[in-house]
């Protein structure tokens, strides 16, 4: 079963914006996407849960930029087993800001 793949209005934004810095953006996207929709949980180090619950696993990952020549973006998004889904909630650069946007995670589950 393949993997289905939405973005928060949110997200969208960030994306919009940082695709017009790192013209590879779109195409790394595309990367990450066939990556997580074989290993959803990922399988390193560069992918942490944040919180899970009995509907979904909220993570944050490194999303490799091929624009950035080895430092990266980050990545959260939530997992759904069942449903075999991904929800990208939030994308930033880490030398902008530190962590992820709590309070737009804790909305995302708790509107869930």
């Amino acid at each position: 079963m393949k993997t289905t793949f939405s973005e928060l209005p949110e997200f969208v934004r960030e994306i919009k914006k940082f695709s017009k810095k790192y013209k590879s953006l779109p195409k790394d996207l595309e990367e990450f996407k066939r990556i997580v929709s074989v290993i959803p949980l990922g399988n390193s180090k560069h992918f942490n849960i944040i919180t899970r619950n009995e509907k979904c696993i909220v993570i944050k990952a490194r999303l490799f930029c091929r624009y950035l020549k080895g430092k990266s973006l980050r990545i959260i998004y939530a997992y759904y087993a069942k449903e075999i889904k991904i929800d990208f909630i939030e994308i930033y650069f880490k030398g902008n800001k530190e962590v992820e946007n709590q309070k737009r995670i804790n909305d995302y589950v708790a509107s869930l």
